[in-house]
């Protein structure tokens, strides 16, 4: 008799690393991982340790909370199109916001158009740390006591816990990008020196 394992189970076989390897990425607790499925932790303990077998009943809401292709958690071979499909969302201010991360996470980035707010500037505080990079356009930042024009080129990390602000500084749109992390998560950038 013959003790090779089929394609199916060798696929099988490769579910759960793929899935603790995904919620580690995410930096996500097996607790907040049930709380977003309702898959209780015991079942996501077992399903990444694989002594529970995946089911799509299993994986359809894994799939959902991790923001990824059922193809994704099972391994299946890429097919056709690599392109990330991107959704731009309307921001309150009447800019414009694409998620360049697919997912959730301790990590968020999106690509923003910021119109000229006018008017006064309304700081806001919330949970979190940013980091701002300005592609094209004037950047108006009021940050705590801080009132600053950022360039092409020029970026900008802060603690959301500070009151913060940001427009176009010319009356055009700037476009940015955005990376927002969890509170105590600061950017990593390694530069070259100016000579």
């Amino acid at each position: 008799m013959d003790d090779t394992p089929s394609p199916h189970q060798a696929v099988l076989d490769e579910v759960a690393p793929r899935l603790r390897r995904l919620r580690a990425r995410r930096g996500l607790t097996l607790a907040a991982l049930s709380e977003t499925t309702g898959i209780s932790k015991s079942t996501l303990s077992r399903l990444e340790s694989g002594q529970r077998r995946p089911s799509l009943e299993l994986l359809l809401p894994l799939a959902a909370a991790y923001q990824v292709p059922l193809d994704d958690l099972v391994g299946a071979p890429e097919v056709g199109d690599p392109r990330v499909r991107l959704t731009p969302r309307t921001l309150p201010n009447g800019g414009t916001a694409v998620p360049l991360t697919r997912g959730p996470g301790p990590l968020q980035a999106y690509k923003m158009l910021i119109p000229d707010r006018g008017g006064e500037p309304d700081p806001r505080t919330h949970e979190g740390y940013e980091w701002l990079y300005v592609l094209e356009g004037r950047l108006r930042l009021v940050l705590a006591e801080h009132d600053l024009v950022l360039g092409p080129g020029e970026a900008a990390e802060f603690d959301t816990r500070l009151p913060h602000w940001f427009t176009s500084a010319d009356g055009r749109p700037v476009e940015i990008l955005s990376l927002f992390g969890r509170q105590g998560e600061r950017m990593h950038v390694r530069a070259k020196p100016r000579a």
